[in-house]
């Protein structure tokens, strides 16, 4: 009975936030936390139509079942016919509320994160839930594919203009791990009702664990 509560709250915490994955400029990783005491590190490579981006991450885990993650980068984005240097910051928290078993088919966490992007007379602030799943999709665990999507509450400024705006980014994304210290990844999203990023990014990284 536990078992059927908390897969129906996970359920439907993810209808609220979908079409419903992951931080704010990405899932990034796979649904399954940190463990306590472990740590991962990230570099990742992202492109879309106006931008091309380099970033790193690192989640921690101090407690079962939780993890935090901490991502910076800098990118190159065109603003107004404008190409110039943007930094990016986020932080992010995840809490694995499901496993995969034989009697349930993925992995589930969810969270939140808090964003921005910065550059000269450009900002994006965003902040919102989180959702990811993922499953193994061999017997020895080299491949694992994930989706998911975060409702995004943005707060914009261009010059002197301000905005609002609320977009559901969706992301899907699979994993090859060659060994247990080495994680390669390849994630594609899709940014549904954003006014301000570009309709689809495309994100290669690697993952290793420590």
């Amino acid at each position: 009975m536990k078992r059927l509560v908390v897969s129906s709250l996970a359920l439907s915490i993810l209808a609220t936030a979908a079409p419903a994955i992951g931080q704010v400029h990405g899932a990034l990783s796979e649904a399954r936390v940190v463990p306590v005491n472990g740590r991962l590190g990230g570099a990742y490579v992202q492109f879309d139509k106006s931008s091309a981006t380099l970033m790193g991450q690192l989640r921690l885990s101090f407690y079962p079942n939780l993890d935090f993650g901490f991502l910076g980068g800098l990118s190159r984005i065109d603003v107004d016919n404008n190409t110039q240097t943007s930094v990016r910051l986020s932080a992010d928290f995840r809490g694995q509320v499901v496993s995969q078993r034989p009697t349930f088919p993925v992995n589930l966490s969810i969270g939140a994160a808090l964003g921005v992007e910065s550059a000269d007379n450009f900002t994006i602030l965003s902040v919102g839930p989180t959702a990811v799943a993922s499953r193994q999709l061999d017997a020895d665990g080299t491949w694992l594919g994930y989706g998911g999507a975060a409702l995004l509450l943005s707060r914009i400024e261009i010059d002197s203009e301000r905005d609002t705006d609320t977009s559901f980014p969706l992301r899907v994304g699979v994993e090859f791990r060659p060994n247990p210290d080495l994680r390669l990844l390849a994630e594609a999203q899709l940014s549904v009702s954003d006014e301000i990023r570009d309709d689809f990014s495309f994100t290669l990284g690697v993952l290793l664990p420590f």
